[in-house]
């Protein structure tokens, strides 16, 4: 398929500086740092002393829409942050117990919204489907139940891991943990806590779809929410912890997202995050702010973040790019070097849209588009039957989460099994970009493969990762007519048969039905930065009290190091000349033995070692 380029243009600076004035900070200092000096703008000031809380009227001071004057043309404009110390809140453990009340929903909440998910119809696929196989791959770690039943269903919990810190985020509480599992701060997203971690900059008592995530390039924690307010108002909230330790101080920006296209204004929903080596990147579907129309949905928005100046709480140029095509937009987070960040996006029942941004942090960034073909038909799942409960929602099939690493790019989706059972099952697919745009050679697929139960088994809401090995991870919800909901986790290595993903293991189950309709709408998976090895996930399950969340860890790799090849349980001269190809192939998984980044003769030793040692 050829590429499509979207180009871009800067708006005028005046039209910038007054969006970014209308933003404006809640207060100043007495002095002013040169980038501010420059722009017109105050200095950014620590806000929300212990105990004090500050309310804002949704309609006082509403920032002038973002004007898309063309879907080709990237629109700039300006953001000051609030700055507040975590440990300056009165309570760093604001409620923590299960939420008790009546349970309320975030759609109501909402602007009156939809858009048309129908996806053409694609061509029958080319490249093998894998299925799941009985060897293990998982080996568990820490688990722990994390955030209880909010106020709020569905929870969307997503998750972000740094070197000794776990943030977990859930419609609307934020909480962080040690590895162990310690709580060591939680706190309501927006108004009602004490105060509320958004509160400082402006938020209210509706924040929701909240995303987290850990960037290891910079040592940051990063956490998005957004806020929209009937009829004229809608914010992207972004804040970033100052160090590795989300304990302490926090940069946060409320950045308007009032997007105006022709004669009409839109808000952001559904919003994707990730990163690559310069900036931090927002997605979101564009619903109308005045209810839906003929012309109720505008497409995706693409949002940049210059991540250098928001590393000290400066004020940071933001660009957003709108074409006028496709929806839920998922960003990569990007591991390995990466001097540009990918998205993907459903195209047709067997192709996905590939997205990159040329020139990220120039006056004129350029958005490219292409599609990657050959998968096997997808179509939006059924819901889920559970035990004691109500269909649970699996969702419309749309990607949950992308993750980039070396070349590869990851996605997975729960869709219909196309058998006849009417059962969900866990779709991934990996992606050789082949350095595309810049390479001029167009991203391939290279794998793609399924997680499918037996009886009436579903799983869906499905996220993926790989480690500094090229090991693969997943997490996925499982529930059945005769099964509570509950967690599951698979894995894959590269000397698997392509497509394939070894059966699951289930880290947690819920002892109660879920009647609550919304599940997820999200699972989540990471990668612990300090082995590049360790996964991280978030899922949910059901207790009498309505949903829980549970955080674990595992690492994927064979039942026995040394046992590399079918069939395996077996040691043999296959697994032998399987260390070889990997070998030879300078695979990071071959080396084995020091000096480690060199392969000599002493990695191969220390496999022939691990052989004839056996497997236990």
């Amino acid at each position: 398929m050829s590429s499509t380029r979207v180009s871009s243009t800067l708006i005028p600076a005046a039209c910038t500086i007054a969006t970014l004035l209308a933003l404006g900070a809640s207060g100043c200092s007495s002095t002013q740092s040169q980038a501010s000096r420059d722009h017109g703008l105050t200095d950014p000031v620590v806000t929300m002393p212990a105990g004090e809380r500050t309310k804002r009227a949704a309609t006082t001071d509403r920032p002038d829409p973002i004007m898309i004057l063309d879907s080709t043309q990237a629109v700039r404009h300006w953001s000051t942050p609030t700055i507040i110390d975590t440990r300056t809140m009165e309570f760093e453990l604001q409620d923590a117990e299960p939420w008790t009340g009546a349970i309320d929903t975030i759609k109501p909440h909402l602007p009156v919204h939809s858009r048309d998910k129908s996806l053409p119809a694609g061509q029958s696929e080319s490249l093998p489907l894998g299925a799941t196989f009985e060897a293990s791959r998982v080996m568990t770690d820490s688990n722990f139940p994390a955030i209880s039943q909010t106020q709020w269903a569905p929870p969307d919990p997503t998750l972000a891991v740094g070197p000794n810190h776990i943030v977990e985020t859930v419609n609307s509480r934020i909480s962080f943990f040690d590895k162990a599992g310690n709580l060591q701060f939680t706190n309501e997203l927006g108004d009602a806590g004490s105060p509320g971690f958004f509160e400082g900059q402006g938020a209210e008592g509706f924040v929701f779809d909240p995303k987290c995530m850990y960037d290891h390039n910079t040592g940051r924690f990063i956490v998005v929410v957004l806020e929209v307010y009937d009829p004229s108002e809608s914010y992207i909230d972004i804040a970033v912890s100052d160090d590795s330790d989300p304990n302490g101080v926090w940069y946060k920006y409320r950045t308007n997202s009032v997007v105006q296209v022709g004669d009409n204004e839109y808000w952001v929903d559904y919003p994707g995050i990730g990163f690559d080596d310069n900036a931090w990147y927002v997605t979101g579907n564009l619903f109308k702010l005045n209810g839906p129309s003929d012309d109720g949905f505008a497409g995706p928005l693409f949002r940049i973040f210059d991540k250098t100046p928001m590393l000290s709480g400066l004020p940071v140029q933001i660009s957003d790019i709108v074409p006028d095509f496709n929806s839920s937009v998922q960003v990569a987070q990007s591991y390995g070097t990466a001097p540009r960040c990918y998205f993907l996006s459903r195209s047709s029942s067997s192709s996905l849209r590939i997205w990159s941004i040329e020139n990220a942090l120039s006056g004129s960034p350029t958005l490219e588009t292409t599609t990657v073909d050959q998968l096997a038909d997808a179509f939006s799942p059924s819901d889920s039957p559970n035990l004691n409960g109500d269909l649970i929602s699996t969702l419309d099939g749309r990607l949950m989460n992308v993750h980039w690493r070396d070349g590869n790019l990851y996605a997975a989706h729960g869709i219909d099994d196309n058998g006849g059972s009417g059962n969900a099952v866990a779709r991934w697919y990996r992606i050789s970009t082949n350095g595309w745009p810049a390479s001029g050679s167009n991203p391939v697929l290279a794998e793609q493969g399924e997680v499918e139960g037996t009886g009436s088994q579903s799983y869906f809401f499905p996220a993926i990762v790989s480690d500094s090995s090229n090991n693969v991870g997943m997490v996925m919800a499982r529930s059945a007519s005769n099964e509570f909901a509950s967690v599951q986790v698979s894995g894959r290595t590269p000397s698997d048969p392509a497509g394939t993903m070894s059966a699951p293991v289930q880290l947690s189950i819920g002892d109660a039905g879920y009647n609550g309709g919304r599940w997820g709408d999200y699972f989540d998976i990471t990668i612990d930065p300090t082995d590049d090895r360790t996964m991280w996930v978030v899922g949910m399950y059901a207790k009498d009290f309505g949903w829980q969340t549970w955080i674990g860890s595992f690492t994927v790799g064979a039942a026995c190091e040394p046992d590399l090849a079918e069939p395996f349980g077996v040691l043999n001269l296959q697994d032998v000349f399987a260390y070889l190809a990997l070998f030879n192939a300078q695979d990071p998984s071959a080396d084995l033995a020091a000096p480690f980044g060199t392969f000599n003769l002493q990695d191969v030793f220390a496999y022939l070692n691990l052989f004839n040692s056996g497997c236990p």
